[in-house]
């Protein structure tokens, strides 16, 4: 797996997150206990810090960067679905962005709130805890989300974190 240095700053990840061999890490990305980087994504803390919290996934293909005045960040127990692009926004624990979704600058996603597939959700956005964001550009639903819907996916990429590193194996 790529793990890269950017100068002096260099990721910090806790022993126990998996991060595929085929997952770019660069420069200033903390990524908490448990977590998971999958297959293509690419995490570039190069203008400021990308931090991702424990019990995370964090799914093939997904880009996160930042901004030199904006840190991306992604809490404890939060699902980022496959190809979804965060920059310089704030993912609070127990959140789901699902699949190609996209989260800008300043946006940020509340506790237990779900980004829907392929929402684009804009600078300066606030999704709601409890609420849905859905469309291009995202509205809100509020109330339509319950806990129990982002626990299961979490859940679920928490024990492939844990039977991975043991069972994935190259063949080629």
């Amino acid at each position: 797996m790529p793990i890269y240095a950017l100068g002096d700053i260099e990721p910090t990840i806790h022993p126990t997150a998996f991060i595929h061999p085929e997952a770019v890490i660069i420069g200033d990305v903390r990524i908490g206990e448990e977590s998971s980087v999958w297959p293509c994504a690419v995490l570039r803390g190069d203008e400021g810090y990308i931090s991702i919290g424990a019990r995370t996934s964090i799914q093939d293909g997904s880009v996160l960067h930042t901004t030199p005045q904006h840190p991306t960040t992604v809490g404890d127990d939060c699902v980022i679905g496959h190809i979804v692009h965060l920059e310089g926004c704030a993912i609070e624990s127990g959140s789901l962005v699902g699949n190609g979704s996209v989260v800008l600058h300043r946006a940020i996603v509340r506790t237990g709130a779900l980004v829907g597939a392929n929402a684009v959700v804009t600078n300066d956005t606030e999704v709601p805890s409890g609420a849905m964001a859905l469309g291009i550009p995202a509205k809100i639903r509020p109330d339509t989300v319950s806990a129990d819907m982002i626990a299961h996916g979490a859940n679920s990429y928490l024990e492939r974190t844990r039977t991975y590193p043991a069972k994935l194996r190259r063949i080629d």
